[in-house]
């Protein structure tokens, strides 16, 4: 009510205040509430960067040591030559510009076998040969770039002759890089050819191959690395480690 010239009283309306105050605070709420999710989301995703990326090293590196170690005691305690495929693992890839360490390599390439922190051979769509066969082919190998062990991070170091050693329980094959495709289709199965013509080479021969996938933390292509055999050297009492690991 308020009062007038002429002493009477008029009505007024009163300020519509209580309402916008009411509008504003359910806005603050709701962008509140957002921004609690998205933190929330946050934390979430980050968590599972760290699984991916560290907790699954751990994991897998700790699965590997242990068939590693079955793999070793095996050859120990074994004087037979003795099929080389083993249940746990055929032998140890060594590539000193990886700075990867021993990488137990195992039958097959599927999720199954890679995650459990290994190197695989190929046993489809080009089956790998074998070094011990002593037959001319291609010895395929894949292995993790990023989580599960992570074994094949460093593949983009490795220039033409750089190392890669294979150790058996009899021998080992010491092959030289001679090329390197530094990205191709995943469904690109001629450069696990047992003559990989891709590199260049036309004849028949004692070759490896390294795939993996690139770029770092994505599978959309992969990374390839030829190798060819320079030597084999057999193995001592003592296992004393070719000149190239020493």
């Amino acid at each position: 009510m308020a009062v007038t010239t002429d002493g009477t009283e008029e009505k007024t309306d009163a300020p519509e205040t209580a309402p916008r105050r009411r509008g504003m605070s359910r806005i603050a709420m709701a962008v509140s509430v957002f921004g609690e999710l998205l933190i929330t989301a946050g934390l979430v995703l980050g968590l599972f960067v760290v699984y991916s990326l560290w907790w699954t090293n751990v994991l897998a590196d700790r699965e590997a040591d242990k068939e590693a170690n079955k793999v070793r005691d095996t050859w120990a305690s074994d004087d037979s030559p003795g099929a080389l495929d083993t249940k746990d693992g055929i032998g140890f890839l060594h590539v000193p510009a990886m700075k990867s360490g021993e990488v137990l390599v195992k039958k097959g390439t599927s999720p199954k076998i890679l995650n459990g922190g290994v190197a695989g051979y190929y046993t489809n769509p080009v089956k790998a040969t074998l070094p011990a066969s002593d037959k001319d082919g291609n010895f395929t190998l894949a292995a993790h770039r990023d989580g599960h062990g992570a074994k094949f991070h460093n593949i983009d170091k490795l220039e033409k002759g750089d190392s890669i050693v294979f150790e058996t329980r009899d021998n080992w094959y010491v092959y030289k890089v001679y090329d390197t495709l530094a990205e191709t289709s995943k469904y690109n199965v001629k450069v696990l050819s047992n003559i990989p013509k891709e590199s260049g080479k036309k004849k028949a021969g004692k070759y490896i191959t390294l795939t993996t996938c690139t770029p770092v933390y994505t599978s959309r292509y992969r990374y390839i690395v030829w190798g060819e055999l320079e030597r084999v050297e057999r193995v001592n009492a003592e296992r004393t480690l070719p000149k190239e690991l020493r």
